[in-house]
């Protein structure tokens, strides 16, 4: 298969995953399809250099991040605290009122986090092991496993409050 073709395979099977990272950092929906195309353009660069020690999705969320905390800090604006409500999490039933407010009020405190703390709880979220947390930021794992903890404290905190 021509290189371009597997490329463009791969941007397929994982284009969620660039959308949910351009969600989570770009504000307005103009924003974030350019972030997915600065990432999707970003992958295409680093394409050849994939070693292909890690999994393919582990590459992918590590490029897409740097390249959203790049956007923003040479932008130097802050992302808007209610983007990852277009963020779909996981087995949540989001028909229940009661959920759906939970829901929002969570989002609304990830908002809140700093760049590395919103891609870190985003990538827990999605269910990844602290190895490939590790591995996507460039922390320790057990710095992955003490900053999920804090997050997770904060989070806490936050939403027992009122």
């Amino acid at each position: 298969m021509p290189k371009e073709d597997h490329f463009i395979e791969l941007i397929r099977e994982h284009q969620a995953l660039i959308f949910k990272v351009s969600a989570m950092y770009a504000d307005q929906k103009q924003d974030q399809k350019d972030l997915y195309q600065e990432i999707v353009y970003q992958l295409w660069k680093s394409f050849d250099t994939f070693a292909k020690k890690s999994k393919i999705s582990t590459w992918m969320y590590r490029v897409a991040l740097n390249t959203a905390i790049k956007q923003l800090n040479s932008n130097k604006r802050q992302p808007r605290t209610s983007s990852i409500e277009t963020i779909d999490l996981p087995g949540m039933d989001l028909t229940d009122g009661i959920m759906e407010e939970r829901m929002k009020r969570l989002h609304k405190e990830i908002g809140k986090l700093n760049i590395l703390e919103k891609g870190i709880i985003l990538l827990a979220l999605e269910g990844k092991k602290h190895e490939d947390i590790a591995e996507i930021t460039g922390l320790s794992v057990t710095n992955v496993g003490t900053r999920i903890s804090r997050i997770k404290t904060k989070l806490k905190s936050e939403l027992t409050k009122g």
